[in-house]
Order: C-alpha cells, then sequence, then structure tokens
C-alpha cells in the first residue's frame, strides 16, 4: 500500500472547496469505499461537495440514508436522470479548487501506461489514443469540455480517477497517486528542504527510484545527516522531486539524486528542477556540473540541457564509486 503523507498534503488542501462526482453504475459497485474516501476528506477539513445521479428507485432508498448519516459534513447534489451529468457538474456556479470523477478507469498514453498528470494542450492532442478507454465512451467530449473550463479559469483542477478502496485518499495523500491529473497552473518552487514531514516525503521519492535501480540508496537518516545539501521542488506547495548537492572540488558539483514523484513526471519537472539546481549554484560560484546516470530519461535531459557525456580525468576518484555508470558534464 502507498505511504500516506496526510499532515504535509492536508496543509495544501484544507479548507478549500473540492468537487467529487460518480455517476450511479460505479457508485452502486464502491458505494462504502467511496463514501469512506469522502469522510477522510471531512475530517481533514476538506470542504466537499458530492454529485451523483443515482435514481429514486426503492432499491437506492437505503443509499441514500447512508449517505446522508454517513457524510452529514458533505454537500449532497443529485443530478436528475434526463439532465447530463458531467455538463451539470462542469457547470455548477459554485467556486472550486478540485473536482474529482471518478471513472472505471484513468487517462492511458498511445502505450496503455497510465497519465498520471497532463495539461490541457497535451490532453488535446492525445483525445484520438485513450478518450475512449475511460469506461464510458462520451468520456472523450467530456474532456474536451474540461480542457475548455479550465483554460478560461472556471477550475484549477481536475483528477479522474478509478473508482475503488482508497482511491480518493491515494490520488490526493500518496507521491505516486492512482489516476489522471489535468491543470495548466502548476505553481513550482525550488527551495531547501526544511522540515521532518519533507524529509519523509524526499525519503518515499528516493526509494522508488531505488526500486528502478537508477540510484543507489539514501535512507531518511542519510537525508537528515545531509539535510543541507538537498533541495526540493514543490508544486502546489507539495514536493515533487529533489536533487542532492555534492561538491566535487571548488569550482565543480555533482547534481546527485535527481529524482521526480511518478505523479508529475514527463511535466518537465525535471527540467525546472535541473536549471534551478544549475542556477543556484552558480550564484554559490561554482563553474561546472557533474552528473552519474544510467536513467535513459536523465541521460535525455541532461543532453537537452548541454551536458556531454564523457570522462575526466579530474573526477577519477568519483568515477570509482559508480562503475559503469555514465558521466555527464556541462561547464560555463
Amino acid at each position: 500500500m502507498p505511504k500516506l503523507y496526510i499532515e504535509e498534503y492536508t496543509r495544501s488542501l484544507s479548507g478549500k472547496p473540492v468537487f467529487i462526482a460518480c455517476r450511479e453504475g460505479i457508485l452502486r459497485n464502491h458505494f462504502h469505499d467511496i463514501l469512506a474516501d469522502i469522510k477522510f476528506l471531512n475530517r481533514q477539513g476538506i470542504l466537499t461537495t458530492f454529485f451523483h445521479n443515482m435514481s429514486n428507485r426503492f432499491s437506492n432508498q437505503k443509499h441514500f440514508k447512508e449517505i446522508a448519516k454517513r457524510l452529514p459534513e458533505t454537500k449532497i447534489v443529485k443530478v436528475l436522470p434526463d439532465i447530463d451529468f458531467y455538463n451539470f457538474v462542469l457547470d455548477y456556479s459554485e467556486r472550486v479548487f478540485k473536482i474529482i470523477f471518478l471513472e472505471r478507469k484513468f487517462l492511458i498514453d498511445q502505450n496503455g501506461e497510465k497519465i498520471n498528470a497532463i495539461n490541457t494542450q497535451l490532453a488535446r492532442q492525445s483525445f484520438c489514443e485513450y478518450g475512449e478507454l475511460i469506461g464510458n465512451i462520451n468520456f472523450k467530449d467530456v474532456l474536451q469540455r474540461i480542457c475548455q473550463k479550465i483554460d478560461t479559469g472556471s477550475y484549477d483542477r481536475v483528477h479522474i480517477l478509478p473508482a475503488g478502496k482508497h482511491a480518493i485518499k491515494h490520488e490526493l495523500f500518496t507521491i505516486e497517486g492512482s489516476g489522471t491529473l489535468i491543470a495548466n497552473n502548476f505553481e513550482e518552487q525550488f527551495v531547501p528542504i526544511e522540515t521532518r514531514e519533507e524529509i519523509e516525503i524526499v525519503t518515499g521519492i528516493l526509494n522508488m527510484y531505488k526500486h528502478e535501480k537508477f540510484l543507489k540508496p539514501r535512507n531518511k537518516t542519510y537525508i537528515k545527516k545531509n539535510q543541507e545539501h538537498f533541495y526540493v521542488t514543490k508544486i502546489d506547495g507539495i514536493i515533487v522531486g529533489c536533487v542532492e548537492k555534492r561538491e566535487l572540488n571548488a569550482e565543480t558539483v555533482e547534481i546527485g539524486a535527481l529524482a521526480i514523484s511518478t505523479k508529475f513526471r514527463n511535466q518537465r519537472v525535471g527540467v525546472f528542477m535541473a536549471t534551478s539546481f544549475m542556477h543556484t549554484m552558480i550564484h554559490e560560484g561554482y563553474r561546472r556540473f557533474v552528473s552519474l546516470t544510467n536513467n535513459p530519461k536523465l541521460e535525455k535531459l541532461y543532453r537537452r540541457l548541454g551536458f556531454e557525456r564523457k570522462d575526466d580525468k579530474a573526477y577519477h576518484e568519483r568515477r570509482k564509486q559508480s562503475p559503469g555508470v555514465n558521466m555527464y558534464i556541462k561547464e560555463l
């Protein structure tokens, strides 16, 4: 089970309005799990509105009663059967920070892989690739409307999740996420690591890369001991990536442990983090940057930023610590 970072993530969500929307068939199939997740959001001080379109037939009356009983802090909005469910939610007049659509699937790319985060421009380019693979053949048109609404500033964030146990909780309170986030105005910050909670999240991100065998292990004890050398990238106040400063000499610094949360890979976070790190180090007097990696995505990133793949005898001792790993160097 993914690790929950409740205290850190709640700070960016508490007091903000969140819509959760779920159609009848999906709600009936995952009824208790969905209510449990919404109840969890309420306990974190998140302002929730729950949209559903369950019909008034007799068999649903027990569900209506349980919703009212278990979610007294949530505003319940019932969408009538003859009204288009998605358009009703998207056109709802109240201001909202996030809309969560609970579906049967998340968005996928052309390779069948889950899309964790995407902006409206890329979403439009990819409609034909995943538009009918959400479990609802009409969702392609819904995506068009979602992009229009985000572009016009009607709301900031839309999440598309596969309904299930802990789906909402894992999307909002883990570094992996459980579905797809669509947004444009990601607010990025590059800052030194500061708190115990931030050390926990950085440890979690690095552990994911350790499992992919692209990074040497850096446990929580190591990060805490070397805290002054770690920097993080935050989006909306939440840590999504980290990098470690390793001085090789007075003019040379290594870009170490550059890692990004799976939730925000392929969103140019790596470019932002690497360039921000270099700008910070230039102000400290460094003029040469080194990185050792066999991660194909990082190798592509470094080439894009003007690094050259080469070995330099000046870093022979550092080279011996990572045999078989490619070295990339950039000089100003």
